[in-house]
């Protein structure tokens, strides 16, 4: 389990190595996301909150990138944060995500990009519920669910 120290160690130290790597230029992003999904993944954007289509949704599978299509999160780790984004407990696997750093907006915070190709997810927090007290706080569009995969296998 990822816990918080973990996480700014990987901020300091480098983050695990992924099982692959996806890079595309600006031009071949632009070609396959949506204006809004481009914003937000390339260009480190943020939706409102309470906007996302993946908010509310609940159904089981898992969550992959929307850019390169790498297994995130599980549904059975999603939780209701309050806080109109959907937020996790924990990722699908230690290398499925990287961690960065973010001292924008006056604020020091850790930004979560996909470990496979650097989309920008959104940021964690060490505020969420036992047991990691982990909270991911991911862009809808940063993200599809994939129903037809069970989070049993």
């Amino acid at each position: 389990m990822i816990t918080w120290k973990n996480i700014i160690s990987f901020c300091n130290n480098g983050n695990p190595a992924p099982d692959r790597r996806v890079e595309k230029t600006e031009a071949e992003w632009r070609e396959i996301l949506t204006s809004e999904q481009f914003h937000i993944t390339r260009k480190k954007g943020t939706e409102a909150p309470h906007s996302g289509a993946l908010c509310g949704i609940h159904e089981a599978g898992k969550y992959n990138c929307i850019c390169c299509d790498t297994p995130l999160f599980d549904s059975t780790i999603k939780f209701e944060s309050g806080t109109g984004w959907p937020s996790f407990t924990q990722p699908i696997a230690e290398n499925a995500i990287s961690y960065k750093k973010d001292s924008s907006f006056g604020m020091v915070r850790v930004e979560v990009l996909c470990n496979t190709c650097d989309a920008h997810l959104g940021h964690v927090f060490p505020d969420g519920p036992e047991p990691s007290g982990l909270r991911y706080c991911i862009n809808s569009e940063s993200m599809k669910l994939d129903t037809r995969v069970s989070h049993e296998e």
